[in-house]
């Protein structure tokens, strides 16, 4: 938990970990896949970590659109699940705004939806977008998006 705060705050990185004595995260290499879900729900960010976090990928949260362009710019994740009705930044804003971020990441991104809106994809795709995922959303369901993208085996 110590270790989540820290990199919270712009503090520790996984390539820190090595460094750090007894580190249950020290055998973490970069190859991990990082994945971003931002979301207003703690729920939703919580059921997705439970899902995709394992030994093969490291699950950070954001709970604002501010605060997923704050991490982004500190450290710039493999993929990136944008909630499309965040409170505080459009999420075509937000995908957009990644997008125009220096980085030699390029995140693949997902707009995450409650109902199956065309426009609004269409929108998330102009803005940069690889594709949507609706919720509520099940593991088989999360999973088999993220295989069909081809971001996780």
């Amino acid at each position: 938990m110590a270790f989540r705060l820290l990199y919270q705050i712009g503090l520790w990185s996984i390539s820190d970990a090595p460094t750090l004595p007894n580190c249950p995260k020290a055998k973490r290499t970069r190859k991990m896949k990082r994945c971003m879900f931002v979301d207003d729900s703690s729920v939703i960010r919580k059921v997705a970590k439970r899902i995709l976090g394992g030994s093969d990928m490291i699950v950070i949260e954001a709970a604002s659109g501010l605060d997923a362009l704050e991490m982004c710019g500190a450290d710039m994740p493999d993929i990136i699940v944008v909630d499309g009705a965040l409170p505080d930044v459009a999420a075509v804003d937000l995908i957009r705004r990644v997008r125009a971020m220096e980085s030699p990441i390029k995140p693949q991104i997902l707009i995450s939806l409650v109902e199956l809106d065309i426009a609004s994809i269409m929108r998330a795709k102009r803005a940069g977008a690889q594709g949507y995922l609706l919720k509520p959303f099940n593991r088989p369901q999360l999973l088999e998006r993220f295989r069909t993208l081809k971001i996780a085996a």
